[in-house]
């Protein structure tokens, strides 16, 4: 005889054994195909697009000139903004109330103790400014141009009386003395198996440390002809074009001329190309790695 109680047993673990099976099946379907992230977005700063204005409205017509390329230099947080002088600027003996960085662009800068001898900076140098350190600023004639980065605003002047000792010590680097790295020497610049002679990209280090989630700031040097990208693998990324005409490739090809931006957040591929006659240095402020790599 068959128990009818017995099949109604068994049909209904049937079906929780198949409802379980199917549960299970669609867990791990979701899990194996993941909802994919939104692709960093770029931002793009042409020089011929920046807005001007006093850098020291106090000093009316004298002031050097500003234009921001990311960030508020007037808020809190950190900022980059290029900064042009009058001809024959030079500043009197005043202090900041933050540490900056600068690059220059164009033309030579001076920028040291008001009794130190005159150490002109050309065009790809590097120098730090130490928040209270009294100091004076100068530049030799009407072409040129500097990138200036903070960590922390707003960005002020104040007389050198207010003049005070964080710690910090200046770095007036000149772009003769750079060191410049290659795949040779760092992991993380890829030249595609290219031989040493086919002069690569490179790499010099200037201040931070390039490990994960730590800020950084490095110079990469492309040489003509190269094509391929940089890729940005910490949560911020931002470039400013130093030397030469590189093209950044997004949704439309831009050429960037010197104190022209570019950045991103997170994840983020920049296809970039130096197809011009002049090689192409890049100022990079980064928070974490980034590679190099050639196509």
């Amino acid at each position: 005889m068959i128990n009818i109680r017995n099949i109604k047993t068994f049909l209904i673990l049937a079906l929780a054994l198949v409802v379980t099976v199917l549960g299970n099946t669609m867990v791990s379907s979701q899990s194996l195909d993941p909802k994919p992230q939104a692709a960093s977005a770029t931002e793009i700063v042409l020089k011929s697009d920046v807005q001007w204005g006093p850098l020291n409205p106090a000093r009316g017509d004298q002031s050097p000139k500003a234009g921001q390329l990311w960030g508020d230099r007037t808020g809190s947080g950190p900022s980059g903004f290029l900064v042009e002088f009058v001809g024959g600027f030079s500043s009197p003996p005043h202090i900041h109330n933050v540490t900056y960085r600068g690059m220059v662009i164009r033309g030579l800068i001076h920028n040291d103790d008001p009794d130190a001898n005159k150490m002109w900076l050309p065009a790809g140098s590097f120098w730090t400014q130490p928040a209270g350190e009294v100091h004076v600023t100068a530049a030799n004639d009407r072409n040129n141009l500097a990138y200036i980065e903070i960590e922390e605003g707003p960005y002020l002047v104040h007389p050198a009386d207010k003049a005070f000792d964080n710690g910090e010590r200046p770095v007036n680097l000149d772009q003769s003395n750079l060191v410049w790295l290659n795949a040779s020497n760092i992991t993380w610049v890829d030249q595609s198996e290219r031989p040493a002679s086919a002069n690569g990209a490179k790499v010099a280090f200037l201040w931070g440390s390039p490990q994960d989630g730590q800020l950084n700031g490095t110079l990469v040097k492309l040489p003509t002809g190269f094509t391929g990208e940089i890729q940005s693998h910490g949560s911020t990324f931002g470039a400013v074009v130093i030397q030469g005409q590189p093209s950044h490739r997004s949704d439309k090809t831009n050429t960037l001329e010197p104190g022209s931006y570019f950045g991103s957040e997170g994840e983020a591929v920049h296809k970039v190309s130096c197809d011009a006659t002049e090689e192409c240095v890049i100022y990079v402020r980064a928070q974490g790695k980034y590679d190099v790599v050639s196509s």
